[in-house]
């Protein structure tokens, strides 16, 4: 099975989940961001539940761009994405607490 990490290199979380699970891939979404179908489809799984609020990022954004929707948001700001979102086969994961670890084998 295929596994790709969706997050950035320097993301602590990121590199736990990659270090447990090590042939899974990291995509980085700051050098290579979301397409609009990978935007459409994690948004569909996941809703706003994607935007980290308490992000740097979000931090550090004015009402008027926290307010805009979350598509907008993603592509303006890859880096207001929770993470890591994790594609194993055709299922999808957000973040990597426990829940996400057992699913994976990884706890």
């Amino acid at each position: 099975m295929t596994i790709t990490i969706y997050g950035i290199k320097t993301c602590d979380t990121c590199r736990k989940a990659l270090k447990t699970l090590p042939d899974a891939v990291l995509r980085d979404i700051r050098t290579e961001p979301l397409t609009e179908a990978e935007r459409t489809e994690f948004i569909s799984a996941f809703g706003d539940e994607i935007i980290n609020r308490s992000s740097t990022t979000w931090r550090a954004m004015d009402d008027s761009a926290r307010n805009a929707p979350v598509d907008t948001l993603l592509a303006a700001h890859p880096t207001v994405m929770k993470r890591p979102i994790i594609r194993a086969g055709d299922a999808l994961f957000l973040g990597w607490k426990a829940d996400v670890q057992r699913a994976l084998g990884g706890a």
